[in-house]
């Protein structure tokens, strides 16, 4: 097995482009990537392109009739009418969808790959974790699920258990769908309460289907969770799964929608947080799961602040040569960003919150502190399901 960490990347990817009015801008890609080089990570890593996903693996998770939806739509983005979730605000049709959707599972794709084969230990996908897109339905800024994909090839070449944790601020629904009634996958998903944000999915009670009982579990965080919060209910529930249900493949999904300058959801998380808990899937493989992880990014629209620094840590800890969080941003960079978005760049690759400090769930919980609260819940739904004690 190579050592070398695998970051799938092509430039044509920046092509998932819903429109100048749609949040999930593409330059949030290309200012990462530039990053990602600004502090030399390119040479840790091996950078890939992989070939786009064909029919017969967007079928592996998604609706022939789908398939062909979002082919007419590519087609003919005019003609959308919003059927199969196609034309709708969240998800305008725009020319090359298909294309440019079928090259974004690829790479996700082409990580389960090389890391199920042994090429690279690590990959990270940041255009992915594209996690609403249903089998049958465009959801939520998503077209293709990647990361779904990438667990149902995962599967197709042999493995018998993959573990998805999902730490983006919405809920990881389509992916939780993707794989409800199986008990190869367990899904963890960590996310802004579904009273208060999208997709009001998530409720600790959604544990897996009839046959998968307790492969599915969804932690509801309160509207304003912080650092200690977040990084808390992250360790008071996801390393004692991992440790279970020893997945031969840990998939991460990393969106960076849970900032505290996020503008579309209600978490109060820094980059420093986000770092930590990044560290944390790493370490998570590396103990239980032969040090194999696919890493993903996903939803994350404050996309000069915020996006390009927290992709840039997870790709520095996928390559194992993690950036300080102290470090200087390179200037060459930030005047890129000015040139490109007319907005000032940030100095550092910190919040200024590291170390980020948490107390641990074996020293005890609050029953009236609400965090502590949707941690038990998660808990209670869950771990006897799986033969474990709340």
């Amino acid at each position: 097995m190579s050592g070398r960490a695998q970051l799938m990347w092509d430039e044509a990817v920046t092509g998932y482009d819903f429109g100048p009015d749609h949040p999930m801008d593409p330059v949030r890609l290309a200012l990462t990537r530039r990053l990602v080089d600004a502090f030399g990570l390119d040479r840790d890593v091996d950078v890939v392109a992989a070939k786009p996903a064909g029919e017969s693996t967007l079928r592996l998770v998604h609706r022939e009739d789908y398939v062909e939806a979002v082919k007419a739509a590519s087609a003919n983005p005019g003609a959308a009418d919003g059927s199969y979730g196609i034309g709708t605000l969240d998800d305008p049709a725009f020319a090359g969808m298909h294309e440019v959707s079928a090259l974004i599972a690829g790479q996700s794709v082409g990580a389960a790959e090389a890391v199920w084969r042994g090429d690279a230990l690590h990959a990270v996908n940041f255009a992915g974790g594209l996690h609403h897109a249903m089998p049958g339905s465009a959801s939520g800024f998503c077209i293709y699920n990647d990361a779904a994909l990438a667990i149902a090839r995962l599967l197709e070449l042999g493995a018998e258990r993959v573990a998805y944790v999902d730490v983006d601020v919405h809920h990881g629904d389509g992916v939780q769908a993707a794989f409800w009634d199986d008990p190869r996958v367990l899904t963890v998903s960590l996310h802004e309460h579904p009273r208060t944000l999208f997709p009001q999915t998530g409720w600790p009670e959604e544990t897996g289907g009839p046959n998968a009982e307790g492969s599915a579990v969804n932690v509801a965080l309160p509207a304003g969770t912080g650092d200690a919060g977040w990084v808390r209910a992250f360790h008071a529930v996801v390393p004692e799964l991992i440790a279970d249900f020893r997945p031969q493949v840990l998939v991460t999904q990393h969106g960076a929608d849970t900032h505290f300058e996020d503008p579309l959801a209600h978490l109060a998380v820094s980059l420093d947080a986000q770092r930590a808990v990044q560290m944390a899937c790493h370490d998570l493989a590396h103990e239980y799961a032969d040090g194999r992880w696919i890493a993903l990014g996903g939803g994350g629209y404050a996309v000069v602040e915020v996006v390009p620094r927290s992709w840039t840590h997870l790709v520095a800890i996928a390559a194992g040569r993690p950036v300080e969080p102290e470090a200087v941003i390179p200037e060459g960079w930030r005047q890129e960003v000015f040139a490109r978005t007319r907005q000032l760049a940030p100095a550092r690759m910190t919040d200024g919150r590291w170390p980020v400090a948490f107390a641990g769930w074996e020293a005890g919980y609050d029953p009236a502190d609400r965090l502590d609260q949707a941690v038990l819940a998660a808990r209670k739904a869950v771990y006897p399901l799986r033969g474990l004690l709340p």
